[in-house]
């Protein structure tokens, strides 16, 4: 029985990765957005309008105590859901844990080049995007910080990369956490 939480930033790869290692270790994969989008039949997006964040949050914790139950599996979660509730907790609990440490350049680079396709960037200049990711990783750093793993995140951007970062977190898993 394996599962395994990739936990980061947006932007930091967690799905990137979290499908290609889930496929080289023959593992399932669920994206935990994306999990809720289909058993609700709804985007994040028309669930936060609904419910705000509040109950948002809720449905994201029960949903994640859902899919900590199932077995030999690759999660990725939002990028909040490590900072509400129990969550970070409960996910040490459950399995191994990683935290995609990516530098603030990267996902700047990255989130500038997605952000017409996430709701809370679509509309920020240069400026303001910089400013909101930095504020966001001094907010949630204590909780990210608490996984059992830091993984480096920063190179996803060819097939190669790719493959060379699966291995190197096949490898980093098989280490007992400090």
């Amino acid at each position: 029985m394996k599962r395994i939480f990739l936990t980061g930033y947006m932007g930091a790869g967690k799905t990137t990765l979290g499908k290609a290692f889930a496929k080289a270790m023959e593992l399932q994969f669920i994206d935990l957005d994306w999990y809720i989008e289909s058993r609700f039949h709804k985007t994040i997006r028309e669930i936060f309008a609904e419910r705000g964040e509040d109950g948002f949050r809720q449905l994201e914790r029960n949903m994640l105590h859902e899919v900590g139950e199932f077995d030999d599996v690759v999660i990725s979660v939002g990028g909040g859901t490590p900072c509400f509730f129990d969550n970070m907790d409960y996910m040490n609990a459950q399995g191994q844990t990683v935290f995609l440490d990516v530098s603030i350049d990267v996902l700047f680079r990255r989130l500038k080049i997605g952000k017409a396709k996430r709701p809370l960037l679509k509309d920020k200049t240069d400026d303001e995007l910089l400013t909101f990711i930095q504020q966001a990783l001094e907010q949630r750093a204590p909780y990210y910080l608490q996984a059992r793993y830091r993984f480096d995140g920063g190179h996803l951007e060819s097939r190669k990369q790719i493959a060379t970062s699966v291995e190197e977190l096949r490898q980093l898993l098989e280490t007992p956490a400090v």
